[in-house]
Order: structure tokens, then sequence, then C-alpha cells
């Protein structure tokens, strides 16, 4: 196997035991895989302090209408997120990440993230530039590929 094919090979690994990770938040806590995506797309916008709406979201997770609404029924009585009125304009609505929410995920993942912080004390600025850099081209060449495939 070409050091290409390896390194493909080693992502598709990494990609099974992060999704086997995930998978024992999402038990622990009712939630579906869908859930999950959501809740990391809401919070990454309102981290960002870019609003997302419900339309955007079912875009984004390529759900109906009725299935974002489902999902945010279930993330909203589960107390993760909130539906906010836009105050410019009533009949938009952002989606915002509640704290206690935050503060779940946050506990639950700090030891993945002290792991990999420590999986990667090894390598020096240059490596970690090139592996960035990597990663980040890996990532464009998903997404290409999901929307051909879309």
């Amino acid at each position: 196997m070409g050091d290409t094919d390896a390194l493909i090979d080693l992502l598709r690994k990494f990609n099974l035991e992060a999704d086997r990770f995930v998978e024992v938040f999402t038990r622990a806590h009712g939630l579906h895989r869908t859930d999950m995506n959501a809740v990391a797309y809401i919070w990454r916008a309102t981290e960002e302090d870019t609003p997302l709406t419900p339309g955007e979201l079912a875009r984004t997770l390529r759900l109906s209408p009725a299935a974002t609404t489902a999902l945010l029924d279930r993330l909203e009585r589960a107390g993760h997120v909130e539906r906010r009125h836009d105050l410019a304009d009533r009949r938009r609505v952002h989606l915002v990440m509640q704290p206690s929410a935050k503060d779940l995920a946050q506990a639950f993942f700090a030891p993945l993230g002290r792991h990999m912080r420590g999986a990667l004390e090894e390598f020096d600025e240059e490596e970690l530039a090139i592996t960035t850099k990597v990663l980040r081209k890996i990532n464009e060449a998903t997404a290409k590929a999901t929307e051909e495939a879309a």
C-alpha cells in the first residue's frame, strides 16, 4: 500500500473511531447522530456569532422541513437548543446553543481533546503546519465529493 493509500486508510479508521466515540455520547443522552451534527453546526454558529436559521440547518443537514422541526423539537425539549426570534425581523428565527448543552458536551469531549493534544506533542511546528495543510485539503476534497454526490 502506498503512502497516499495508507493515509486514506488511516483517515477512514479515524472517522470510524470518532463515530464510535460520538455514539457513546449520543446513546448516553438519548440523541440521534443527526442531532449531534445539528448541535455541532448550531454550536459553531453560536460561537462565531453568525445566527443559523432552521432553514439553513435543514439545507446543511439535507433534511426536510418536517424532519428539521422534529429534530429541533427534540433538541429544545432536551434543553440543548433555543429558538430565538430575530429582534429586527420577528418572522425570522435563530438557533442558539444553551449553556448547559455546551457544558455537557465540553465535559464529555474534553478527554478526547486532551488525548489528541497529547498525541500531537511529539511533532514540531513545521510538522503540525504540514499536517494542518493536509487535513484542510482533505476536508475540502470531502466537501467537494459530498456536493458532487448530492
